[in-house]
């Protein structure tokens, strides 16, 4: 009999093209489908019977892909795009600083 973490497990290949990409809305001569980055964990350990176990998510809207007629555009989420221009931002001024401490 599999444990609800194999249970879990199985389940998560199934779902993940679903939760990644919503459900299309119509609005006139518009479609929107929201796309979003998903992710999953779990995890479980101990002694036979006395083991314990947990699980968790994160989703993160990444934008909509628009389509007008026979125009297809992807608009990013500001928010996202800060979330992950944040690092990378600071990477490059890590790096432009080790560049001028070297050239010194």
């Amino acid at each position: 009999m599999p444990t609800v973490a194999e249970e879990l497990a199985e389940s998560v290949p199934k779902r993940g093209v679903k939760l990644a990409y919503g459900e299309a809305v119509v609005m006139g001569d518009t479609t929107l489908v929201p796309i979003a980055m998903v992710t999953y964990g779990f995890g479980g350990g101990g002694e036979s019977g006395k083991g314990g176990g947990g699980g968790g998510g994160a989703t993160m809207p990444l934008g909509v892909y628009v389509t007008r007629g026979a125009t297809t555009s992807f608009r990013p989420n500001p928010v996202a795009l800060l979330a992950v221009s944040i690092p990378l931002v600071c990477a490059v001024g890590w790096a432009i600083s080790r560049i001028v401490k070297a050239m010194r």
